[in-house]
């Protein structure tokens, strides 16, 4: 295995990596990602169980969850500008030994209060695992390169979430949920170790001119503009981007509310709404995960293909989100007949979605991918939260107007769809693509 001084040579003379140390470096930040992906979504698994000890009801649970994706949200802004000006492999180091202290904090909690700080602060400590990685493969990658190992790094986190269930369901009588959190601390020591021996170094842009930057587009736009600017650029060439605006409303809605489906509402929904037991519903997580991952797979191998043949992510959400919609929709009209499958349907046909953090990076030069990737990684961790924590104030204000519990349920979904449709109709109104800033 080569060592990092070696690494870091092969960054700093040409910004890419070869094949064999591209796949080395690529494994070491994808161990730190599967473990942040089983702790975000390991509340659906855990949330009978922490439902009893600590007696939540419905809108605790979903700020709990939350907690996760308020945390990593926070972290979002300053992680870009940090991630630009330190490089990926300083960055994330810092991060995860947060992620290391959440993990033991959260195994000692002893009232709510305790889980939602513990539960906070393991969100700021995974929130550079994804966009660590994707800041360095916009310079160390080829462009095709990128948009699989974007939909590769998805494909880990799905990983990491299938092992959130039925692994988890069957630790638990041995270890308990307490313990369980401790192996976890080591286990991110353990990622923190490769990746502090394989990962590159870090070399500014600015001062090495041309390296890894896009060809400019014919007109001068934001991303041109942001080209000529100092590292220290501020966040606005971002905000006022077309094409991010054009993206955000279906980050935060669409993206956020499937991820909030798959890391805890489709859990309680299988038990409350379908009717099945603890172990069924993991199962059935299982399986949700199990899909999602191997569509993560298929959209890594066949991105490049794709790409050549103009069906580029834009023009494939443009086409995906509407199928997404109409399974939601239909899942929401078959209520209790709506098992793991329909959740399963809705998770991939929402999948296009993830293909929009890459093209959103792209859309910048390499001195902004940073501060570009974790701003719209913000929109989608804040829509995250609203909606894990916004669906379950809903089923509790829709219970005590009297509904039933599969009906409340069903209400406040149908609340979740009209904003999806709602992001979707700017999405087409919006006129711009990722070289029209």
């Amino acid at each position: 295995m080569p060592d990092s001084v070696a690494l870091a040579g092969a960054a700093a003379d040409s910004g890419r990596l070869d094949a064999n140390t591209g796949v080395i470096v690529f494994l070491a930040f994808a161990a730190a990602y599967f473990i942040s992906a089983l702790m975000r979504a390991i509340t659906a698994t855990l949330s009978p169980v922490l439902t009893q000890d600590f007696s939540l009801h419905a809108r605790d649970l979903g700020l709990l969850a939350g907690g996760y994706f308020l945390g990593f949200a926070a972290t979002q802004l300053p992680l870009g500008s940090w991630l630009d000006r330190h490089g990926p492999k300083r960055v994330i180091l810092w991060f995860l030994s947060l992620a290391v202290l959440g993990c033991l904090a959260f195994s000692l909690a002893s009232s709510f209060a305790w889980l939602l700080a513990a539960r906070v602060l393991v969100g700021m400590g995974v929130s550079a695992c994804l966009m660590a990685p994707l800041t360095g493969y916009r310079r160390w990658f080829e462009a095709s390169t990128v948009l699989r190992a974007n939909s590769w790094m998805l494909m880990t986190g799905s990983l990491g979430m299938l092992a959130s269930t039925l692994p988890v369901q069957w630790l638990m009588p041995l270890t308990g949920w307490r313990l369980l959190f401790w192996i976890l601390a080591a286990m991110i020591l353990l990622a923190m170790l490769a990746i502090a021996k394989v990962a590159p170094s870090w070399k500014n842009v600015a001062s090495a001119p041309g390296m890894g930057m896009p060809p400019r587009p014919p007109a001068l736009g934001a991303s041109e503009m942001a080209a000529t600017l100092p590292q220290e650029a501020s966040y606005a060439l971002v905000w006022r981007s077309r094409y991010f605006r054009k993206m955000a409303p279906l980050a935060f809605f669409n993206y956020g509310g499937m991820v909030a489906m798959q890391t805890l509402w489709a859990g309680p929904w299988m038990v409350k709404v379908t009717g099945n037991s603890l172990l069924e519903a993991a199962t059935g997580l299982f399986y949700i995960n199990a899909a999602m991952l191997a569509t993560f797979w298929s959209w890594g191998m066949v991105n490049p293909g794709l790409a050549q043949r103009g069906w580029h992510a834009t023009r494939l959400i443009g086409w995906g989100v509407p199928l997404s919609l109409a399974v939601l929709a239909f899942n929401i009209q078959a209520g209790s007949a709506t098992g793991w499958l329909g959740w399963a349907l809705f998770c991939v046909s929402s999948s296009a979605m993830g293909l929009a953090q890459p093209a959103v990076g792209m859309a910048f030069p390499a001195s902004l991918a940073g501060r570009a990737l974790s701003a719209y990684n913000l929109v989608i961790f804040a829509g995250v939260f609203v909606t894990q924590w916004g669906i379950g104030l809903l089923i509790d204000a829709f219970l005590a107007m009297g509904l039933t519990p599969v009906a409340g349920f069903q209400a406040a979904m149908g609340v979740f769809l009209c904003c999806c449709i709602a992001s979707y109709a700017y999405f087409l109104s919006m006129k711009a693509d990722n070289s029209q800033q």
